[in-house]
């Protein structure tokens, strides 16, 4: 899991300084595992060599001493009494004498030493020097933590028969073979040191270098947004792999840019469709009463009625009544189409609610402030609407069986102001919470639902953000903050 959280650049320079230390560790362990068969080989083979020699010194006493004693088993003590200290002295090595049932006959070490060296021969010995081919065993053991070698071999007379033992013990002595092997990992381990230092450099640059292509399309997929023009990327000097992504990103940019401005268009008719489609439907609705009231008047009129005067006066009022409210109608939509101006200005906040607040005479409106001064860029007109119309709302979710209280206060937060507006009234149903800044959405019985979503389109075009919190049949408090600069 932790291994997942490393960057690419991170595992690429961890993989090279890796693969070196195992590179180090595998040729170590080679270059070890050939010394000890090279240093078993050349035992084996010095042992074997040494054999020969001291065979071929031995025979050649034997052959001088014929005319002195018989060459036969019982008298092998007699005839190298003397010899058996040359011959080990000159090759450096000890010899022993056994004769063929495995008893001890002669023995090139000293007297006072010779208790160290077996007086008789075992089983396990004898049976393989009589029973091979080669006639010829060689014993390996440890003891006090260096590794001793005994061969076992037929000493024969000048007609090939066997007639004593020769057993030679040998101490495999790796001096000069470990300190070759102590040289040889000293030189390696200074080659790859060395290597581990260019790996770590060349790891450090080729991570870099690898990573830099992509660090420039993270940032740029970071930046891609759809209701903005996203640049293309323009890398030189990348691998196949990266030209391969970097193609695919500016396809995918192009392909965004052709989806984003057709859902534009789409989104620009379907608000147009919606648009008319309400504006239609909220004209239509005052003109039908208009239609009754023209034909009830054209049927009804008689020019010496003596009240022609009067009913002329009513059926002028319900017609410009109904103009009235179309008028309305059309103010509304005019309103909500517009894009505030951001024509920011610095003012007093606290004076401008104030300001606001004059046109609510109910005395069930209270305000507070913060400090009598709260000074921030913002359109003067842009903001009295954004209050009036949050205030008009408070007002019109009073119930009618409650007392009405609604609460308006301006205060700071870090470097933004914050405007809250307050009432007591039903709240807002919890399957409408979702609905309340849509535009055309309402639950009274009159408006056109276009009040809030007017404000949230003049808070956020300031960088505000207005938000509420709302409990059934307690009240409501929204919340409108923007930056003061």
């Amino acid at each position: 899991m932790k291994l997942k959280k490393l960057s690419l650049r991170t595992r690429i320079f961890l993989a090279m300084i890796l693969l070196v230390l195992l590179a180090s560790i595998l040729i170590s362990t080679v270059a070890i595992y050939q010394y000890k068969e090279e240093r078993q080989d050349y035992h084996e083979g010095r042992l074997k060599r040494k054999e020969e020699n001291i065979q071929t010194h031995l025979k050649r006493v034997l052959n001088g001493r014929q005319n002195s004693w018989e060459v036969k088993t019982e008298n092998i003590p007699l005839i190298y009494k003397e010899e058996i200290y040359n011959v080990a002295d000159i090759h450096k090595l000890q010899i022993n004498l056994y004769d063929l049932e495995g008893g001890l006959l002669i023995s090139s070490k000293a007297e006072l030493q010779i208790n160290a060296t077996p007086k008789c021969l075992e089983a396990e010995v004898l049976n393989p020097i009589s029973n091979t081919a080669e006639h010829r065993f060689v014993d390996k053991h440890k003891e006090n933590g260096e590794i001793y070698q005994s061969s076992y071999t037929y000493l024969t007379d000048q007609k090939f028969k066997p007639i004593a033992i020769l057993n030679l013990p040998y101490l495999e002595k790796d001096d000069f073979l470990s300190k070759e092997l102590e040289e040889f990992l000293r030189r390696i381990a200074y080659a790859y040191m060395f290597i581990l230092l260019m790996a770590i450099g060349i790891a450090f640059l080729l991570s870099k270098y690898i990573t830099k292509s992509l660090k420039t399309i993270s940032d740029k997929i970071n930046t891609t947004r759809l209701e903005k023009r996203n640049e293309r990327i323009e890398v030189n000097d990348t691998s196949e792999e990266i030209s391969t992504l970097v193609n695919s990103y500016n396809s995918m940019i192009d392909e965004l840019e052709e989806s984003a401005v057709q859902l534009a268009r789409s989104e620009r008719e379907q608000a147009w469709r919606e648009m008319a489609k309400q504006v239609a439907h909220e004209i239509k609705n005052p003109l039908t009463p208009m239609r009754l009231t023209v034909q009830n008047f054209q049927r009804k009129f008689d020019a010496n009625d003596e009240n022609i005067h009067s009913k002329l006066d009513e059926y002028s009022k319900t017609l410009i009544q109904q103009i009235d409210t179309m008028s309305s109608i059309a103010s509304a939509f005019s309103n909500f189409a517009k894009m505030p101006a951001q024509q920011s200005e610095t003012l007093n906040v606290v004076k401008i609610v104030k300001l606001a607040l004059d046109i609510f005479n109910e005395d069930y409106i209270f305000f507070t402030a913060e400090a009598e001064e709260i000074i921030a860029k913002f359109d003067r007109t842009q903001l009295i609407r954004v209050v009036t119309n949050l205030v008009k709302n408070a007002i019109q979710a009073m119930p009618e069986n409650k007392i009405p209280k609604i609460v308006i206060n301006v205060g700071t937060l870090n470097n933004d102001v914050v405007i809250t507006v307050a009432d007591n009234g039903s709240g807002v149903a919890e399957e409408n919470k979702d609905k309340v800044f849509e535009p055309k959405f309402t639950t009274k019985t009159s408006g056109m639902g276009l009040g809030l979503a007017m404000v949230k389109n003049i808070v956020e075009t300031y960088s505000g953000t207005i938000r509420f919190k709302s409990e059934k049949d307690k009240g409501t408090t929204f919340t409108v903050t923007f930056p003061k600069e």
